[in-house]
């Protein structure tokens, strides 16, 4: 295995011990707050055996050997221990079950908030000490290049990005996953001649372009500029050098190394006839191609820099806000295209989660990622599923509003039900990152 591997490993098991410590002070201190006992408390599931415990007071500390999460056992609450004996004696009062409806919800919703919250801050901290990454359209003067999804409801070859309902970008390819997830209504843009257009967006672009596999509606253009040539390639030997920027061939207008890209593979001509500029001179270049159509240059990456800009604590406060709002946003957004065959084929488990993290050890990224999966564990776990806090939120919801609590028996039986779809999910999630990494 590749050392990126393994960091990539250390730093998910980094993150999510964090994340799992957290989420569980989450529930402890309310329990404890409001006279709850609080049997164990415990990083990752202890099945048969713990790698550490510690007794203190009346909680059990320990970490267990497998790392799928963690999870606090409150006297007198059905959960995923399943602990039917304790359930079947009288409630006592340091026990869940006698407490107010109140006291429980709050106790189940504090492991979701902490994660909400941690994630919210940990954005603006990010933002407080590396600053921000921007990405202004004019670090990009070519402009951009639509889908063919795109083109269809107006954008163009060219197009530069003026604003999003009224705002401008800070990062001008944030546009991609903002019509993908967020809703948009209008995107003015500046055409090629320097006129504005203002193209209305469909209400229903963001399912059409998952579908479509386009998920990247625009891409920047790039200056046809030969940054490297091959050794021993028709174009070493015709004269093409690096820096040259490709104008025309055979008389037909070269605008970016797309349009030059696309011109090879669109035409069979053995011998291309190419103009190319260097200093303040063009030149004629007459190439034979390979067999295989190709002339053996390659591009020069120019035009696109992003700018690092420093912040203040206020601002970094309320950005980081706003980035913790979409990214929560754009999540939900993300989660409704699970439920289409197409979604579910790319539903991903602890390798797809370790992706997010980058292959070099990075404490910026390693922080971003952690604050997205804080966001993600936050999510998924308010879900009304049986056997997650939002199972139990559900339930006791359904207490206040009704005044009835459901039984035991009952409780018992759904906490099973989510538990074993919960084992499915996972197993299913994990079965398809083992099919893609030996699908290739």
């Amino acid at each position: 295995m590749s050392p990126e591997f393994f960091i990539k490993a250390f730093q998910l098991l980094l993150s999510l011990s964090i994340l799992i410590v957290l989420h569980e002070l989450g529930h402890f201190i309310p329990a404890k707050l409001f006279g709850t006992r609080v049997e164990k408390f415990y990083l990752f599931f202890d099945v048969k055996y713990s790698l550490f415990k510690k007794k203190i007071g009346e909680t059990v500390y320990g970490i267990g050997w497998l790392p799928l999460g963690g999870y606090v056992k409150i006297s007198g609450m059905i959960d995923e221990s399943f602990d039917k004996e304790q359930m079947q004696k009288p409630p006592q009062p340091w026990e869940f079950r006698s407490k107010p409806a109140w006291q429980r919800l709050i106790i189940m919703l504090g492991g979701v908030t902490v994660n909400l919250l941690l994630g919210f801050f940990i954005y603006m901290m990010v933002l407080f000490v590396w600053g921000k990454e921007t990405l202004p359209q004019e670090n990009i003067p070519l402009g951009l290049e639509p889908s063919e999804l795109i083109q269809e409801i107006g954008f163009e070859k060219g197009d530069k990005i003026v604003d999003v309902d009224g705002q401008e970008l800070d990062y001008v390819l944030d546009i991609n996953k903002m019509l993908l997830l967020r809703p948009i209504e209008k995107i003015k843009v500046e055409k090629l001649d320097g006129s504005i257009s203002e193209i209305n967006i469909p209400e229903n672009i963001g399912s059409e372009i998952f579908q479509s596999g386009q998920i990247n509606s625009f891409t920047p253009l790039f200056s046809a500029i030969v940054d490297s040539v091959s050794n021993e390639s028709p174009a070493l030997y015709a004269g093409i050098q690096s820096g040259d920027r490709i104008i025309s061939i055979n008389n037909e207008s070269i605008y970016d190394w797309s349009s030059f890209t696309k011109w090879i593979k669109n035409n069979s001509d053995d011998i291309i006839d190419v103009i190319v500029e260097r200093g303040d001179s063009n030149y004629n270049i007459s190439i034979n191609r390979n067999d295989d159509g190709t002339i053996g240059v390659w591009r020069k990456n120019t035009g696109i820099e992003t700018i690092n800009e420093k912040i203040g604590f206020v601002d970094s406060v309320k950005q980081g806000f706003n980035y913790g709002y979409w990214t929560l946003y754009e999540y939900v957004a993300q989660f409704s295209f699970i439920f289409t065959k197409k979604g579910a084929q790319q539903l991903g488990g602890f390798g797809t989660i370790g992706n997010i993290f980058p292959a070099q050890w990075d404490w910026k990224g390693f922080w971003l990622s952690t604050a997205l999966l804080s966001i993600i564990l936050a999510f998924m776990n308010v879900l009304p599923i049986p056997a997650l806090d939002g199972g139990h939120v559900m339930f006791l919801v359904y207490e206040i509003i009704t005044g009835r609590r459901p039984s035991d028996k009952f409780m018992e039986v759904s906490t099973m039900i989510g538990f074993f779809l919960l084992i499915a999910l996972v197993l299913y999630a994990n079965g398809n990152d083992l099919f893609r990494a030996f699908a290739g």
